[in-house]
């Protein structure tokens, strides 16, 4: 690389054309201090929202809200870790530039595993003030709860039928498994990162092969293992709410949730670390524009899978399928599915279009905040109308419960935010013993 670098500056020196040599691997790999600037502020934003959020206790019906927005933030969290987990997984299968400058962003994210563990616990104490079928656990219960009018009987008969997989005790057993399985290989995909740029045969061609290998043997395999967990986490956790509801395409549009939201947060962490050294050499508008090319299709993809539903359940007209979307569209939350869609995919599917915005770093962080934004309303959109029995309207004014839905999610994604740019500053930003290392410091073509 030193010599490569004398060569460029002898061609100036004979009025040749040095500057369009590669460019030279930054000699400090590090994230910048500004991240730790950025990791005050994700602190500061997490106390001022946690003391909202203690506020709307004062608030009536504030209790439960708080405890339904929990949930809400909870499964954001898990979503930005098993959706970097994911994607950090695909991209040691499929290979690529594109996600060496992305790597270390989301090796970060998995880390804050921990946190997802620790936030686990409330959940699970919590779960027969959200789950009807955590709060009658036998089928004594279902039946006098269902004398009483607190369930109907289609709920009465469907928490007997699902009572083997959705108990207290199998939901903990359930939460294990998975949890359990994404730290593990968290873990060890972590650890090889780290042991690979110290391989003492670094940068040749056995060292590449045999790290290339390794995570592909462990990642291939894990994918469609973590696709079968997480379809029955989010089952347990987020689906069983409508507890007389079924989808078989519930899973799957978690995943490319999962994957469109993490994406968004390394666009973004990758577009702001760019303006400083190193990612400022490394980041070239040619990844950039891989990346937003990337959110188009997940865009996409979003789009195809959550309408495909809705037409296949709209198209069977069964009452107990009909009623999941008759609870989301009705009364004041056609505003919200409005609002969702916009947010969600008509924006991002519109402004991913142009191959200028992709290309442009200040516009494409807009983006990437719509979208992540847009993820919040989506989680409301899908947990609050669970408890929507009668087609009750929505009462934004007045309904100041309804603000945990801001201050819980944006606390817990806060704390996470906290947590996440501690571990991304505690690595370099690049994994060097990976041969497309160099593809990354070539010059541009395009324009």
């Amino acid at each position: 690389m030193a010599l490569e670098h004398e060569h460029n500056g002898a061609e100036l020196a004979h009025g040749g054309h040095g500057h369009h040599g590669p460019n030279v691997l930054p000699s400090v790999l590090t994230a910048p201090e500004v991240v730790k600037t950025w990791r005050v502020r994700a602190a500061i934003v997490a106390v001022v929202f946690a003391l909202l959020s203690l506020a709307l206790l004062a608030v009536p019906g504030g209790a439960t809200h708080l405890v339904r927005a929990y949930l809400a933030g909870y499964m954001m969290c898990f979503n930005l870790v098993g959706g970097a987990l994911a994607f950090l997984m695909v991209q040691y299968v499929s290979g690529g530039k594109w996600g060496l400058v992305l790597r270390r962003p989301l090796e970060a994210m998995t880390r804050t595993i921990p946190l997802v563990l620790l936030l686990t616990i409330p959940l699970l104490l919590l779960m027969k003030q959200l789950y009807l079928w955590a709060a009658y656990t036998t089928k004594a219960a279902t039946l006098d709860a269902y004398h009483q009018g607190l369930i109907t009987n289609e709920q009465h008969l469907d928490i007997d039928f699902r009572h083997v997989m959705l108990n207290p005790g199998a939901a903990i057993f359930q939460a294990c498994v998975v949890l359990g399985f994404m730290t593990l290989l968290i873990t060890l995909l972590n650890r090889w990162s780290v042991l690979r740029d110290k391989d003492e045969t670094a940068g040749t061609v056995g060292s590449f092969d045999k790290w290339r290998v390794r995570f592909e043997n462990v990642s291939g395999p894990s994918i469609v293992l973590y696709v079968i967990l997480m379809t029955d986490f989010v089952i347990v956790f987020v689906k069983s709410l409508d507890i007389i509801w079924a989808s078989s395409v519930y899973g799957l549009q978690f995943l490319v949730a999962q994957g469109y939201g993490a994406l968004a947060v390394g666009i973004l962490s990758l577009i702001l670390l760019s303006r400083y050294e190193p990612m400022k050499t490394l980041f070239r508008t040619t990844e950039q524009h891989d990346l937003g090319k990337l959110a188009f299709a997940f865009t996409m993809l979003n789009i195809y899978l959550t309408f495909a539903e809705f037409l296949i359940i709209w198209s069977g007209n069964i009452p107990d399928e009909l009623t999941y979307y008759a609870h989301r569209i009705q009364g004041g939350w056609w505003t919200i599915c409005t609002l969702d869609v916009i947010c969600h995919w008509v924006i991002p599917f519109c402004l991913l279009l142009s191959r200028d915005i992709k290309r442009s770093k200040h516009k494409l962080i807009w983006v990437a905040v719509v979208m992540i934004c847009a993820r919040f309303i989506d989680l409301f959109w899908l947990i609050e109308p669970s408890w929507n029995k009668d087609g009750d309207t929505l009462h934004l004014i007045g309904n100041f419960g309804l603000l945990a839905y801001i201050t819980v999610p944006v606390t817990l994604v806060a704390i996470w935010a906290v947590y996440y740019l501690t571990e991304l500053g505690k690595r370099p930003l690049l994994n060097v013993n990976d041969p497309h290392t160099e593809e990354l410091l070539e010059p541009e073509h395009a324009h």
